[in-house]
C-alpha cells in the first residue's frame, strides 16, 4: 500500500478555510430564510422548479439536481406540500414517474424571498470579493464540480 500524499500546511489551511466558509455561509443563509419558514433547501427546490419548464421537475431529477436522496426529497415535498408550495403530478408517460410541481403559492413565495436571499448571498459572499477574484473563484469550482457531477452521473 503507498503511502498517504498528505496535505501540506497550507493545503490544509485552504482545506479547511473552505471547509468553513461553506459551513458557516450555509448556515447563515439557511438562518435568514428560516425566519420567514423557509429552510435553503426549501429555497434551492423552489429555485429549481421556477427555473424549470411548465415550473416543474420529475422527482429523480429534483432529487439529482438538490443532491438529495430520493426518500429524503420525497419527505422534503411532503412538507413543501403541506405548506401548499409545491403538488405532485403523476407522470402521463411513464407511471412510476411523479412530477414535482411549484404551485401559485410557491412562485409567490419564490418571487417574494428571492431578492432578500441575493442580497444575503451578495453581503456574505460575492461583496467580500473583487470581480477578479469572483471570476477565479469560477475558474477553480467549475472543473471540481464538473468532475463530481460525473462521478454521480449528472449532466
Amino acid at each position: 500500500m503507498d503511502a498517504p500524499h498528505w496535505l501540506t500546511p497550507q493545503e490544509q489551511r485552504a482545506w479547511r478555510a473552505h471547509l468553513a466558509a461553506h459551513r458557516l455561509l450555509f448556515h447563515q443563509l439557511d438562518r435568514e430564510l428560516q425566519a420567514i419558514g423557509l429552510s435553503l433547501n426549501d429555497y434551492e427546490i423552489l429555485v429549481n422548479l421556477s427555473e424549470s419548464p411548465g415550473r416543474r421537475m420529475r422527482m429523480s431529477e429534483l432529487a439529482d439536481a438538490t443532491i438529495q436522496s430520493r426518500s429524503r426529497l420525497s419527505h422534503q415535498i411532503s412538507r413543501m406540500e403541506a405548506a401548499g408550495l409545491v403538488t405532485r403530478q403523476d407522470c402521463e408517460d411513464d407511471r412510476r414517474g411523479t412530477f414535482a410541481v411549484l404551485t401559485d403559492p410557491g412562485w409567490e413565495m419564490i418571487q417574494r424571498v428571492a431578492p432578500d436571499h441575493v442580497a444575503s448571498v451578495r453581503r456574505h459572499f460575492i461583496d467580500l470579493m473583487t470581480p477578479e477574484e469572483v471570476s477565479t473563484l469560477e475558474q477553480i469550482y467549475t472543473p471540481i464540480v464538473d468532475r463530481l457531477q460525473a462521478l454521480r452521473g449528472i449532466r
